[in-house]
């Protein structure tokens, strides 16, 4: 194996043991590697589960540091949540553990002529890369941002689930009752959904009685008897029509009391984890984590569960020294192709962040490039005109990449000084940087 040829990525020297560990599900490979790039012994393997071989690998550890008399650091590639575990027990035993980005990892592996891969080799990959000193490493964020984090993710989860069942419904309604589409704003609404578990098919709506439609509309809807009228109209209308314009079969009506049942087992879901998250976030008063879920609430578009979920993608906030570094972390920076004389025209975002953080960042730029259709007038007027120029020589999804890129700006900008969000036009933001940092001024000049 040309290991050695992993060392050319080493941009200094360290003064270190380290410590390369591939997780499994059930298991992890350690390798130990010397400054120099050689090997303590052979890879060794960790059972998860059984408690000899855990305190096997840390007896390992710690006499290697007795035997160099170096101090260890050890790596970890993130597996999602397969380390999480095997970082704590390190950490809690005095190791110093860091989290690698499997990119880092998997570049490393291209400079190997063989076609090599598995967990032993991947575990040596892991400590040669640790042995540069300049190497970006992660840590585990507290305990209080990975509840928030796991409870957000498993919204959005079911969040993703529930629209699919939505699809597969609206889907069958275009075969069995197509022009029930254009009877209510969703064929989710909580009025739609009882209409359709006790009547699925056009057929059934027919043979209803007209007072038993019109109870269930007033019932489910808050804006009396001359709306539920009005959609009582429009749903015979519509049965009608499906009678000339449709193919509804018993499976049908099978299938769409399947999919409203699912829907709304995932909507009970949904409204347990945010229950859940605002319990959470309440325990967190007096902290900087809910100050900052309180701060970020001030921003138009942004309302409580983004606000979470920026915090809980984002973890400690101190990791973030200039607006660049966060919206690389989210995934929004470029990724540029460029080699000799060739020069990438199409530049896309990288996406190799938070594809959660992004969902809310682009639901925050669309937010804020709205026009309130009762006055006329932008939500946000900075960020609309911004928005509008960016148009006027990019097309629209390019200009919104670049209104998220603004919103990334302000959110560090209101983190970094702890001041809720205010709209101010760019004359006026530059007028008070000049009137706070005159010193600055003089320089630049």
């Amino acid at each position: 194996m040309h290991y050695k040829r992993l060392l050319t990525f080493i941009d200094g020297v360290s003064s270190y043991l380290s410590v390369g560990l591939d997780v499994g599900a059930d298991f992890t490979w350690m390798s130990i590697a010397l400054p120099n790039g050689s090997f303590v012994g052979k890879p060794f393997k960790i059972i998860h589960s059984d408690s000899r071989s855990r305190d096997l690998a840390v007896t390992k550890i710690k006499e290697a540091q007795e035997t160099y008399s170096l101090k260890s650091r050890c790596f970890l590639e993130s597996t999602g949540i397969y380390h999480i575990p095997l970082l704590c027990f390190l950490r809690d035993k005095g190791f110093d553990c860091s989290v690698i980005n499997p990119i880092i990892t998997k570049n490393s592996t291209n400079i190997n002529i063989r076609k090599l891969h598995n967990d032993k080799f991947d575990s040596k990959k892991a400590a040669l890369v640790g042995l540069n000193v300049s190497l970006k490493t992660s840590i585990l964020p507290d305990d209080s941002v990975v509840d928030l984090r796991n409870l957000v993710r498993d919204y959005y989860y079911f969040k993703d689930l529930q629209s699919a069942v939505a699809l597969k419904l609206t889907a069958e309604l275009k075969v069995s009752f197509p022009a029930y589409a254009k009877v209510f704003s969703k064929v989710t609404t909580q009025s739609s959904l009882k209409l359709l578990s006790s009547y699925p098919l056009p057929a059934d709506m027919l043979a209803a009685s007209k007072e038993d439609i019109v109870d269930i509309i007033r019932s489910t809807a808050r804006f009396g008897e001359a709306y539920a009228l009005r959609k009582y109209d429009a749903i015979i209308a519509a049965a009608q029509d499906a009678a000339v314009f449709s193919r509804a079969l018993p499976s049908n009506a099978v299938r769409i009391r399947l999919y409203i049942d699912t829907y709304q087992e995932y909507q009970k879901h949904l409204d347990a984890l945010l229950k859940a998250l605002h319990e959470t976030v309440e325990k967190l008063q007096d902290t900087l984590i809910y100050d900052q879920i309180c701060l970020l609430q001030s921003l138009r578009g942004i309302g409580f569960l983004s606000a979470v979920v920026l915090i809980a993608e984002m973890g400690d906030f101190k990791l973030f020294s200039s607006p660049k570094k966060l919206y690389a972390y989210f995934g929004l920076d470029p990724a540029v192709k460029q080699s000799g004389k060739l020069n990438g025209d199409k530049v896309h975002m990288s996406k190799r962040g938070s594809s959660l953080a992004r969902r809310v960042l682009h639901m925050a730029a669309l937010n804020n490039v709205k026009v309130d259709k009762g006055s006329g007038t932008p939500v946000n007027p900075v960020i609309y005109d911004y928005y509008t120029r960016k148009c006027s020589g990019k097309k629209k999804p390019v200009a919104m990449g670049a209104v998220m890129h603004k919103i990334c700006n302000i959110i560090f900008a209101m983190l970094r000084d702890n001041k809720p969000f205010e709209i101010i036009t760019p004359e006026e933001h530059c007028r008070r940087f000049a009137t706070e940092h005159p010193d600055k001024i003089r320089k630049a000049a």
